[in-house]
């Protein structure tokens, strides 16, 4: 993530592969961050490991470390959050004029815009350029079935897997712009009077 830093190397070792049921992928499709305590700086070669495995754009990825996986989980769910607070409080924003009285609306609208913008800011600066915001936690069971979870010594691993999110940040910064632009517009009509 982001306070982990860049470091560029090639990642380690591949362990991916199938039972009878499941369907193999091939290297390149699964990396996992197994939990193998060797030394002091463990918890430090597991985040160089996700990093690396982050960098190489692998399909899914697997993270066994608990500590880890949490951490990376959260980092998800909050820039999952920002986004979707940045696209809703934007279309609050640009809708509210034409369900409220004029008189009215600019109470609602200029701070949804500004929350809208803020939010998008906050996205851009912190998680645009990590590439944990490539992937998205894995729930759906189907999916999970496919992996070879069952070489795990973990029960509860969290599972990433990689999502294009193009048109996601098209659609938050062109809200937010819009948001932006309108809030800008009704300020210098509210002040300039």
């Amino acid at each position: 993530m982001a306070a982990w830093g860049r470091r560029r190397a090639g990642p380690g070792g591949t362990n991916s592969g199938g039972g009878r049921d499941r369907v193999t992928l091939s290297s390149t499709d699964c990396y996992i961050v197994h939990e193998i305590y060797n030394g002091e700086n463990a918890q430090d070669q597991f985040e160089y490991e996700l990093e690396q495995a982050l960098e190489a754009q692998y399909k899914y990825i697997v993270i066994e470390p608990t500590r880890i996986g949490d951490e990376t989980a959260r980092w998800i769910t909050v820039g999952n959050c920002l986004h979707k607070t940045a696209v809703l409080a934007g279309t609050t924003c640009l809708f509210t004029p034409l369900a409220l009285p004029v008189d009215y609306s600019h109470y609602i609208s200029l701070p949804a815009g500004v929350l809208s913008v803020a939010c998008c800011t906050l996205y851009g600066i912190s998680w645009q350029f990590d590439p944990c915001c490539k992937y998205q936690v894995e729930y759906d069971a189907y999916k999970l079935s496919r992996l070879p979870l069952h070489t795990l010594t973990s029960s509860t691993p969290v599972v990433l897997v990689r999502k294009d999110d193009l048109h996601r940040k098209r659609l938050h910064n062109t809200i937010a712009l819009a948001a932006l632009v309108y809030c800008v517009k009704k300020i210098y009509e509210l002040y300039a009077v």
